[in-house]
């Protein structure tokens, strides 16, 4: 008969054991109970960096407004537009009995303005012997002059509202689909974007206020309600903003210098046209780091948003590992990010440069001087500035987000 002491050794799920062989708490397994995260101490910490900031960006729109409207700019641009429907079309002489056969008779019916409903016949251009509008097209009209007079309208452009209205549709539909509440959240901070973008710094710049500083000015307001407004309020979300604030002052010092190195005027016919039609000087090197800033807001808050990202999951999926391999594991998904970010942003620009490289290949001029002319250094500057600071923006990041995740304990709200 066996002993009672050997008899079956069956345990109650909630029994403990004492010793040296102690059940651990489950905490310190991994990836169960709560994970570690950022305590009282580094919210403050991090507050007190973005307060003021955000302080300082609101003085700034409030001392940069442009609180009296720029004045109607004479030319084409005050000439008023009317929509219209090509009815009809027919092969015409540019000027009567030339014979030449060189232009198309365009028969428009006016669908709006004062004359609404009325037809008139307008001349065009022949480009290698096709007409640009044929009929069925929506185009649009100048009118510059008596309304009641055919030869004061001109077809200018194609009437592009519809397709435009549907494509933005399609991407508003296609973001909800993806991402629900936060797809309408991302649709709402782009509007707000284009909110900063045509209520204050287009109107600003137009008002004479220096281009760089309406530009930081514009991008932190951007940052910050893009951000929040997507991500919501929270110690991730401001580890991201953080990381994008930083990378955003690399730029602007790293652009400033070399724009001043390389000596990047922005004195070009752009530049000087656009100061005729303003009636204004305009500050060409200001417009050109500007521009620098606004083209790499875009790619730095999906770089910082993303290295934030992954730090804080690693972390609450093994929250026992040490900050140093934390690093080291989120630098792994940040330098595959990084590299085909900058390769992004690089296409980017070179697409937007594209015809002038096209213009220069005709000319048959070396890469040498082709590469140092004032428009193609201009993309240049952009572009490798712009991708320092996404290179920057990694480590950057990843280092703060670090600090912040492994302070204390992640509860709900900082995740």
């Amino acid at each position: 008969m066996s002993s009672p002491r050997h008899g079956p050794r069956h345990r109650s799920s909630g029994a403990t054991r004492t010793g040296p062989h102690r059940a651990q708490p489950a905490t310190h397994g991994h990836g169960h109970g709560p994970p570690p995260g950022a305590d009282r101490r580094v919210r403050l910490a991090i507050a007190a960096l973005l307060v003021p900031a955000a302080l300082a960006t609101l003085v700034g729109i409030v001392l940069l407004f442009p609180y009296q409207p720029a004045q109607p700019l004479d030319g084409a641009a005050a000439v008023p537009r009317v929509p219209g429907t090509v009815t009809a079309t027919a092969q015409s002489d540019c000027s009567p009995g030339e014979g030449d056969g060189g232009c198309a008779a365009l028969t428009v019916r006016l669908d709006g303005g004062p004359a609404a409903g009325s037809s008139i016949v307008t001349l065009v251009s022949v480009v290698r012997g096709v007409a640009p509008f044929t009929t069925g097209d929506a185009v649009q009209l100048s009118l510059d002059g008596d309304p009641g007079d055919p030869d004061s309208y001109q077809i200018v452009d194609f009437e592009r509202g519809v397709p435009l209205l549907v494509l933005a549709l399609l991407f508003a539909a296609a973001v909800v689909a993806l991402g629900r509440f936060r797809g309408l959240a991302a649709l709402g901070s782009l509007v707000l974007t284009g909110v900063v973008l045509v209520g204050f710094v287009l109107p600003a710049i137009l008002a004479g206020r220096d281009p760089l500083l309406v530009a930081v000015v514009g991008c932190t307001a951007i940052m910050f309600c893009a951000l929040y407004l997507t991500h919501g309020i929270s110690s991730r979300t401001s580890t991201a903003v953080l990381g994008t604030f930083g990378s955003l002052v690399l730029i602007g010092v790293l652009g400033v210098a070399f724009a001043a190195a390389a000596r990047l005027t922005g004195a070009d016919e752009d530049t000087a046209s656009l100061a005729n039609s303003l009636g204004t000087a305009v500050d060409g090197r200001g417009l050109v780091l500007a521009g620098l800033m606004i083209g790499a807001l875009g790619a730095l808050d999906d770089v910082t948003v993303t290295q934030t990202s992954a730090v804080w999951e690693l972390r609450a999926a093994d929250p026992t590992l040490r900050p140093g391999a934390l690093f080291t594991s989120a630098m792994r998904i940040g330098r595959d990010h990084v590299a085909s970010a900058v390769n992004t942003l690089v296409l980017a620009y070179a697409g937007a440069a594209l015809p002038l490289l096209l213009l220069f290949s005709v000319a048959q001029r070396g890469l040498a001087s082709t590469l140092t002319s004032q428009v193609i250094a201009t993309e240049i500057v952009r572009t490798l500035v712009g991708s320092i600071g996404l290179v920057a923006s990694v480590p950057l990041t990843t280092a703060l987000a670090v600090a912040v995740s492994t302070r204390g304990r992640l509860t709900a709200d900082a995740r």
